[in-house]
């Protein structure tokens, strides 16, 4: 796609689009439009990277907005296609004319398609299912194509909806199996029977998804899923943050919610875990794990479940939070394809479960630290006192009170975060220097420096990443790694996340208002560079030493991505690689001989490459013997990966005396919350290596490098 470049700043933008845009300007004061308006205008001047409205970008918009609006194609029939399709090239000219037609037309069609369907799924729930026919469910929805009538929407809808009820089926007949067992007068229900009830829960399932979610939506919740299709045409870090989104926005910013504490992402017609917030409810259950897809969600008081595939995240959002000390049910696909209930308490998610904590391990004689940051988090209104940096540089004070010769930052599934808090935090490992730099647009570079001459930890020190580690974190590990200062351990490479982004109050765009909350705008304003000048986009930070890891053949980078910025590079800036270091060449050498001959690794690999078989799999039989045949060989594959969970070092980890002191006036679990962490870094393969690796730097004999400062 072709991209225009523009001179202005973000501060320009902001002085002069605060005074351009009033709602007199509109001979018929629309707020879509003044919203389209503003959107376009702020795009265009203040993105990073602009790209030109033109033909190209009007198809990709249409293309993407009705993949978003039915992404399985159960909605719009051929014929709306063809009646969209005179639209495809002419999205941009009515955007730059504040032109609605399009999604006027559009909305009002799939608003009479979802009370049609109502109809459709009805019907096709009050005839029983014969699972003893071979035929099988495709979803590979990309290559389908839209049903020419509606004798083929009811046959989509038919086999969609046997797929789904399916399980409940499957689950109904291991509960009286189940029963049986365990009282042999129980008297089991028919076929017939558990047929009906099955599809009775799934149509209970879909008439509150419907009722509920479909019904509620307003013409201005429609509207923000256009607005924010045209603005993820830019890059997928921008988005748009209608009223409604940008008040959960601000929930999730304040550091406290209610809920099970973890990350959720839309990924085509289903509800994904990406992350899971240290010390919440899913954390502690210890059942739920990133990359598990969110099938079904029952609440405590309701006798079914709301099946949650094919919904919108903000719609599945509401079933699966809620007030603390209630219970929820999340029915779930494994990404062995296993699927399992598992009922989670909600509780008060705090940001302080997410701050830096610390964990000493003797190691044949030898003290060493392991430092684990889930996020480089920071409260801008209280900096001084909560912030990622200081929280890790008292560890360090911790740590070094116990006699540690050197330490692990872990910075695996670190998702980033503030930018000034890596460069304070660097900072406690180098004397001086850059950090990072950062450009916008047609701007002069700016290096962002370590200022303080004082060092909190100049001994041994290894970095742990995977692909997960993103943003803050790939700064972090890039500049130990250019300044020769640390040793990184992990994926081929990190996340790739190379730019920056600011959050835009479109309401402050206006001189006066009286269309009502417009919302916010996440916006791409900057890309950030190594200080050797290359970029992480898309490429991410290249670990030292590479090692297999259950995301190594998933796509879960940013290069995995829709629209990504693309990779560049710049000057690199003036420093000084640590003058004193150990040997790292020799060292990575034996690491990675230990690492090729190490079983636990090779079983993960094993693991890794048969998970994408399964999330590959896109073709599904609806013969429930077939079905549960399948069930049973991927448990039994998945046995041969038990050994994974089983894995144990003879590594004990334990509290500092500080946080031990703390455990005697505790009143938040926190002697419990460390036992579990301390139980799992004694199974961490990856922990293992990374002391392995710190010892054979203490043993190696130090060599002194010839101050040089890179220039390039």
């Amino acid at each position: 796609m072709k991209r225009n470049y523009k001179i202005l700043s973000l501060l320009l933008l902001l002085a002069f689009g605060s005074c351009s845009f009033t709602t007199k300007k509109f001979s018929n004061p629309d707020k879509d439009k003044l919203l389209i308006q503003i959107i376009t205008f702020v795009l265009e001047q203040g993105h990073f990277d602009p790209i030109a409205m033109d033909d190209e970008f009007s198809a990709e918009l249409f293309t993407d907005y009705l993949e978003i609006l039915d992404p399985v194609k159960r909605y719009f029939y051929e014929s709306d296609f063809r009646d969209f399709e005179k639209y495809k090239f002419f999205l941009d000219n009515q955007l730059k004319a504040t032109d609605v037609t399009f999604f006027n037309v559009v909305n009002e069609r799939m608003l009479k398609r979802i009370e049609e369907a109502k109809a459709i799924y009805k019907e096709v729930l009050s005839e029983p299912f014969d699972y003893t026919i071979d035929e099988v469910f495709d979803t590979d929805y990309d290559n389908s194509a839209f049903a020419k009538n509606k004798r083929e929407m009811k046959e989509r809808w038919r086999k969609q909806l046997k797929f789904s009820t399916l399980s409940n089926y499957d689950d109904l007949i291991t509960q009286e199996k189940m029963a049986k067992e365990k009282d042999p007068s129980y008297v089991m229900k028919t076929e017939a029977q558990i047929e009906k009830e099955a599809r009775e829960s799934t149509l209970k399932s879909i008439d509150i998804y419907f009722n509920d979610n479909i019904e509620d939506l307003q013409r201005e919740d429609w509207f923000a899923i256009y607005v924010n299709t045209i603005v993820e045409e830019f890059d997928p870090h921008t988005y748009y943050l209608a009223p409604r989104g940008k008040e959960d926005f601000d929930q999730r910013m304040s550091g406290k919610l209610e809920g099970i504490g973890a990350r959720l992402q839309k990924r085509m017609d289903y509800i994904k875990i990406v992350g899971l917030i240290s010390g919440g409810p899913a954390w502690r259950s210890n059942e739920l794990e990133v990359e598990d897809i969110i099938l079904k969600v029952k609440q405590e008081d309701e006798e079914y479940p709301v099946n949650i595939v094919g919904m919108r995240i903000n719609d599945a959002i509401k079933y699966i939070k809620g007030p603390k000390g209630t219970k929820v049910t999340l029915t779930v696909r494994k990404v062995d394809g296993s699927v399992k209930d598992i009922v989670i308490t909600r509780d008060v998610v705090e940001l302080v479960e997410t701050f830096a904590k610390s964990s000493v391990v003797n190691k044949d004689g030898k003290k060493f630290g392991v430092i684990n940051l889930p996020a480089f988090y920071v409260d801008f209104k209280d900096y001084k006192n909560i912030n990622a940096a200081k929280d890790v540089k008292n560890e360090i004070e911790h740590l070094k009170s116990e006699g540690v010769e050197g330490i692990v930052l872990d910075l695996r599934n670190n998702g980033g975060g503030s930018l000034p808090a890596v460069v304070d935090m660097a900072g406690l490992f180098i004397k001086e220097g850059p950090v990072v730099q950062v450009r916008s647009t047609g701007e002069s570079k700016e290096v962002l420096k370590d200022m303080d001459k004082s060092i909190a930890w100049d001994g041994p020190l290894v970095i742990l990443v995977n692909e997960i580690s993103a943003s803050a974190s790939e700064i972090m590990a890039a500049a130990m790694q250019d300044y020769k200062r640390a040793i990184i351990i992990g994926s081929k490479q990190t996340y790739g996340k190379g730019t920056v982004q600011n959050v835009i109050n479109l309401n402050n765009m206006l001189r006066s208002n009286t269309s009502g909350d417009l919302g916010a705008l996440a916006l791409t304003t900057q890309k950030y560079y190594r200080i050797n000048g290359g970029s992480v986009q898309l490429e991410g930070v290249k670990s030292d030493v590479k090692v297999p890891g259950r995301f190594s053949f998933i796509d879960v980078g940013e290069k995995d991505k829709k629209n990504p910025l693309p990779w560049d590079e710049i000057d690199a800036a003036e420093y000084t690689p640590w003058e004193y270091y150990f040997d790292y060449d020799e060292t990575v050498k034996r690491s990675e001989e230990r690492m090729v001959n190490n079983m636990q690794l090779k079983l993960i690999e094993e693991n890794a490459k048969w998970v994408k078989t399964k999330i590959d799999d896109r073709i599904f039989s609806l013969n429930y013997k077939t079905y549960r045949a399948q069930l049973d060989l991927n448990e039994q594959e998945a046995k041969k990966f038990d050994a994974i969970a089983e894995y144990q070092t003879n590594l004990t980890f334990q509290s500092h005396s500080y946080e031990k002191s703390l455990f005697k006036k505790d009143t938040t679990d926190l002697k419990e919350k460390r036992v579990r962490w301390h139980e799992s870094l004694s199974q961490d393969v990856y922990i293992e290596e990374a002391l392995n690796v710190l010892e054979d730097l203490k043993t190696s004999h130090p060599i002194k490098k010839v101050a040089s400062t890179v220039r390039k």
